[in-house]
């Protein structure tokens, strides 16, 4: 197996701390790369934006708002799809808060979620601010402050999704009195992320050398474009952005669904943002996330792949259509076969959970290259190109008209056609028949493509669906929310107000 390593990691040995959690090490067939401090430029800028691309990944506590437990509490658990897991015991009081919808003020979860998201907004205020301070103009500079206005974007996506109003700081913060501020309108939040994005898409460019793999693209800007519109019914222009990424051609599916969720499918084709983790040898050159490790499979000796947190619902199992091959790679099933490396689970209960999430599934190989069992070597998919055809059908449906119903057809049949492989015996291609059944067979779509990847509840959200479907949980229309974290708000002395009903 030949080591990739990313010029992350080359470039920031020696930078500061803040600096050095950039980086990743992987093991794709490509030589390692050379780039040196020499690489830095423009006054510290592109340093202070590296340190962006490590603070995101979750390699450490602070890490966790964006991949480990908290981020999967928030986004995973709050679905039909996902659960805590682990064992019965273990954090308990998490199954209560997310899958059951009694929402804490002052757990450490959403604490951690919420302050995490504030620190890489703060960081990406910092290195927007050394560029003003430098009137960095220069075409290398405006793709760093371009980096740096995404990743905020990115943070306040997140935030505005899961507490609707919330402070807007898009300010370097010299003082912590200067924080202090009350919440924007989730339309002011929302104009930021236009405008942060609009930025973005103009500076960033179209692809990276090799050597940058795993850098923010003009790709990446438009798809999480789209996605933010989609989520404001802004069908005409989530159409136009996921269109841009499609028409680009600069991105396809990956072949084998199921592969697309090991080191081999990473950084392919179909992926359009990643969050880079890496393992070396032996144990060394960690640079490694918390997401696969907090998922694997809970277990003794080689069973002991991870926590175990974050486990498909029965509810999942039986979501899927009769012979649909996404079943087999996105659920582990206790006491049968992995259906991959030829390995036979531990029954339940002598592991805690029925199913397990397989899109964190250790390699063998791997484990033997890095002498680690868990996975804590993954890339966490952020925005991937399944998901950009699957966001262009459901706009084109909305708007309607029959060359938009056509691509809405031709959009779904793609990932239809990609999962099913070469068994023409399962997923038949979908013929346009209404407006209200192409919906729900995009929904469904949806659901099996995208499941145990943290879309499917906030997906339930804004369809409308999530107290008919997650009501059975105790969800109600308040639960669209979260409650602020009470630590934030007793921070501001009373200036931030709780959300209503809390």
């Amino acid at each position: 197996m030949i080591r990739k390593m990313n010029a992350m990691r080359a470039v920031l040995v020696g930078l500061p701390i803040l600096l050095v959690l950039a980086g990743c090490s992987k093991f794709l067939d490509r030589k390692p790369l050379t780039a040196t401090l020499d690489d830095l430029t423009q006054g510290g800028i592109e340093g202070q934006v590296y340190g962006l691309y490590g603070a995101i990944r979750n390699g450490d506590v602070a890490g966790q708002g964006f991949g480990g437990i908290p981020w999967l509490g928030m986004n995973n658990f709050r679905s039909d799809d996902s659960e805590k897991g682990s064992s019965p015991s273990d954090g308990a009081d998490w199954g209560v808060i997310y899958d059951q919808f009694q929402y804490a003020k002052d757990h450490w979860s959403s604490t951690t979620y919420w302050d995490q998201h504030y620190v890489l907004i703060g960081q990406a205020n910092t290195a927007l601010q050394i560029a003003d301070s430098l009137g960095a103009n220069d075409p290398a500079s405006l793709v760093n402050i371009a980096e740096a206005r995404m990743f905020r974007a990115y943070a306040y996506f997140d935030l505005v999704r899961a507490f609707g109003e919330v402070p807007k700081i898009d300010f370097r913060v010299y003082n912590p009195e200067d924080s202090k501020v009350p919440k924007s309108s989730v339309a002011e939040i929302y104009a930021l992320i236009d405008s942060d994005l609009e930025f973005a898409r103009a500076n960033l460019p179209v692809e990276w050398p090799a050597q940058f793999i795993g850098r923010l693209t003009q790709g990446a800007a438009q798809a999480l474009t789209a996605k933010t519109l989609l989520y404001r019914k802004d069908w005409a222009g989530a159409l136009v952005y996921a269109e841009q990424v499609i028409e680009s051609d600069r991105y396809e599916l990956f072949p084998n669904y199921q592969q697309l969720f090991t080191t081999r499918g990473e950084n392919s084709k179909e992926s359009i943002w990643e969050i880079q983790s890496s393992y070396g040898p032996n144990n060394t050159d960690v640079l490694y996330s918390w997401y696969g490790i907090a998922q694997g499979v809970r277990g003794a000796a080689e069973w002991d792949l991870g926590w175990g947190w974050n486990t498909p619902t029965e509810n999942l199992v039986n979501a899927y259509e009769a012979g649909d091959p996404r079943k087999e790679a996105t659920i582990l099933f206790s006491g049968e076969s992995d259906g991959l490396y030829g390995r036979i689970l531990p029954t339940y209960p002598s592991i805690p959970r029925r199913y397990w999430n397989k899109k964190v599934y250790p390699e063998p190989d791997v484990q033997v290259f890095t002498a680690n069992r868990q996975n804590g070597w993954i890339n966490q998919p952020i925005l991937r190109y399944a998901d950009v055809l699957l966001m262009a059908a459901e706009a084109a449906n909305e708007i309607g008209g029959a060359a938009n119903e056509a691509k809405a057809v031709q959009y779904v049949n793609q990932i239809r056609a990609r999962a099913r492989g070469n068994n023409a015996a399962v997923l038949p291609n979908i013929a346009f028949t209404s407006k209200n059944q192409m919906r729900t067979a995009i929904q469904q779509e949806r659901r099996v493509e995208l499941a145990m990847e943290g879309e499917r509840f906030y997906d339930l959200v804004r369809w409308g669906l999530a107290e008919q479907v997650l009501g059975p949980q105790g969800y109600q229309p308040r639960h669209q929310y979260y409650p602020i974290p009470q630590s934030a708000i007793d921070f501001s002395g009373g200036i931030l107000i709780q959300n209503p009903n809390y």
